[in-house]
This record gives structure tokens, C-alpha cells and sequence, in this order.
């Protein structure tokens, strides 16, 4: 959960699920049609991997019209442009910055100093606040230098994880469980707790395999994951139902509030809720509950 939760329900207007963040290739114009009525909590607008060379202008164009076009409710909006070193990198940020979508994603960030250089570019485009930098962890250079990546400037506000990349890097094999990846992951999700950002797990490939998918949003959620990125609309409904808090999570993160304010109240130095102690950090965790409860609710 991101540090934009932290102060509990009170923030629920500052709080913004990304249980479901769907990669759509912006050069297919139907898919951007569509993704208006999906349920998802967040869209990458991919300019990117995604997008072949010769249909990468129009991809841009489309991109920035429908961060534009308000038509996407309070689904989270954001673009993917191509990579740093790129050809078409430099335009990319200057367009999307122009357009001003709820984050600009960008791929295989590796250092500190080149988010600095991003958020520069950015700004030097015109990006309004708003508009934040997503990075990319998808190289044993990014995981190793996470904390200082996260970092690096207040606009950087999320890690996305690119597990496909990272697999690659290392020479691991995809298995179930992911074990080759833990250490990547669990050091990736430390650096962003550190700096207080939030943290999106990588895609499920296989689109037909939603046990499969439902499993490893399930791993993910236990690890400390805000949500999943997605490449399938058929994954949106299991990632939004992992991600988010059960009834009885919800019920007893009330109880256990309940419990702790009544205890103090009456003066009492330990409260307890179904025979378990509560100490000010149980609170936290049940006042995070409600936040992303409500957030959701409200969406």
C-alpha cells in the first residue's frame, strides 16, 4: 500500500487503487474504444513494447487524445513511452508531458540520476504536478539501486515491475512460485516501502490461465504488492477481487478499531479484539483496510 494511504481513513480521497493496471497498445484504437468500460483501476497507454516502429507516431497521437478526451471516468491514466536512448524517447516525453496524463511510465530505469533526468525532461515539457513518473524495475542494476531510484524526486511516486525483462537478466526460468525472482522481488518492494511509493507487480502472460494468474496476484498480495499489471481485459476481474479487502477484512479492521479506541477510552494500557492483542500497529493496518475499502467503493 502506498504512502498516500498512510494517514488512514481520512486520506481516502488521496488514495488510489491500482489493484488492476491494464497495458493497452495505443495504436489499436478499438482496445482504447473499449477500455472506457472496463472496471480496471488504472490504464498504461503503451507506446512501447506493444507498438510495432512504424505505427509509434500514431500511438503517441492516440495516447494523448484520450488522456485528453476525459472520457475514461477515475480509471488512472497514464502513458508508457519507449525506453531512454531511444528514437523516439525525447518525443514521447514531450507529448505525453504536454498532455498531461496521471503518470508517465517509463521502461528500464536503472539509476537515481536518470530519474532526475526524466523528471528534468518533464518539467521542461510542461508536465503539470499532477502528472507523476512511473519507473520501470526490470534489471539487476534497478533492483540493487531501488531504494535510491525510489528516491530520487517527490514526482516519482510508483514501481512497476517488468518481471518478463527481469527473468531475462537474471537467465531464470519461469516456473510456478516464481522462486528464481524472490530476492528481485521482496528488494524491489523494500525500496519503495523505504521511500514511501507504491509498488505494482509484474504481468501474468498466459491469458487463458486465470487460476494461474489468480495464484500469483494472491502471492502478490501476500508480499506487500499494491496490484498486478495486466495485458488482457478478461484479467481485470480476478486481479480487483484479489487486491481488495474481503467483507470480513473490512468487518473486522472496524472491530479491531472498535476495541483499541474503547480500551483507551476507558484507560485501559492493553486492548484486545477476538482474544488478540492490539498494539498501534494492528490500527494502522486496519485504518489501511478501510482506506482501500473506501477508495475502491468510491470508484
Amino acid at each position: 500500500m502506498s504512502v498516500e494511504s498512510q494517514a488512514g481513513p481520512a486520506a481516502y480521497g488521496s488514495f488510489r487503487p491500482r489493484r488492476s493496471v491494464l497495458y493497452l497498445p495505443s495504436s489499436n484504437e478499438r482496445a482504447l474504444e473499449k477500455a472506457k468500460t472496463l472496471p480496471v483501476d488504472a490504464l498504461i497507454l503503451d507506446l512501447e513494447d506493444a507498438v510495432a516502429p512504424d505505427a509509434k507516431a500514431t500511438a503517441r497521437e492516440n495516447a494523448c487524445a484520450a488522456v485528453r478526451s476525459g472520457e475514461y471516468g477515475r480509471t488512472e491514466l497514464t502513458i508508457r513511452v519507449n525506453g531512454i536512448g531511444s528514437e523516439w524517447h525525447d518525443a514521447d516525453i514531450a507529448a505525453a508531458a504536454a498532455a498531461g496524463p496521471d503518470a508517465i511510465v517509463v521502461p528500464k530505469v536503472n539509476s537515481a540520476e536518470e530519474v532526475r533526468q526524466l523528471v528534468a525532461a518533464m518539467e521542461a515539457a510542461g508536465a503539470p504536478d499532477k502528472t507523476k513518473l512511473w519507473a520501470m524495475i526490470e534489471t539487476p542494476d534497478a533492483v540493487l539501486d531501488a531504494r535510491e531510484i525510489a528516491s530520487a524526486s517527490e514526482r516519482l511516486t510508483a514501481f512497476v515491475l517488468g518481471t518478463n525483462d527481469l527473468n531475462k537478466e537474471l537467465g531464470a526460468e519461469l516456473v510456478p512460485g516464481r522462486q528464481p525472482l524472490l530476492t528481485a522481488l521482496s528488494l524491489t518492494l523494500l525500496g519503495a516501502r523505504a521511500a514511501g511509493i507504491a509498488v505494482i507487480d509484474g504481468v501474468w502472460m498466459d491469458v487463458k490461465d486465470l487460476d494461474g494468474l489468480r495464484a500469483e496476484c494472491v502471492q502478490g498480495r501476500e508480499m506487500g504488492f499494491d496490484g498486478k499489471t495486466l495485458i488482457h481485459p478478461g484479467q481485470v476481474e480476478p486481479a480487483n477481487e484479489v487486491f481488495a479487502p474481503s467483507a470480513e477484512q473490512v468487518e473486522d479492521a472496524r472491530g479491531l478499531i472498535e476495541a483499541f479506541e474503547a480500551a483507551m477510552a476507558e484507560g485501559k494500557g492493553v486492548a484486545t479484539y477476538k482474544g488478540k492483542l492490539v498494539e498501534n500497529l494492528h490500527v494502522d493496518t486496519a485504518k489501511k483496510v478501510l482506506a482501500t475499502d473506501a477508495a475502491i467503493r468510491a470508484l
